[in-house]
């Protein structure tokens, strides 16, 4: 993981986006405080794969939920 402030980040900027592309992470620093993180599209794909496993790992009745999105449309007669 590498660590940049903003203005050293946008004068490096190509230096930044080879390492990100070599599998590095950029944290960015905007008054000391980070503003952003900058990762390689391999890297935020596995990342959203792996929360959205996490997300529905056993967290859910799959005939509660049918029943829930039912219940929307039933005719409230």
């Amino acid at each position: 993981m590498m660590i940049a402030n903003a203005t050293e980040f946008q004068n490096n900027f190509g230096r930044y986006l080879q390492a990100v592309q070599e599998g590095e992470e950029i944290i960015i620093l905007k008054n000391g405080k980070e503003a952003a993180r900058l990762i390689s599209k391999e890297k935020n794909v596995e990342l959203l794969s792996q929360k959205l496993r996490g997300v529905l790992k056993n967290d859910y009745d799959l005939d509660e939920m049918r029943a829930e999105r039912l219940k929307k449309y039933e005719d409230p007669d």
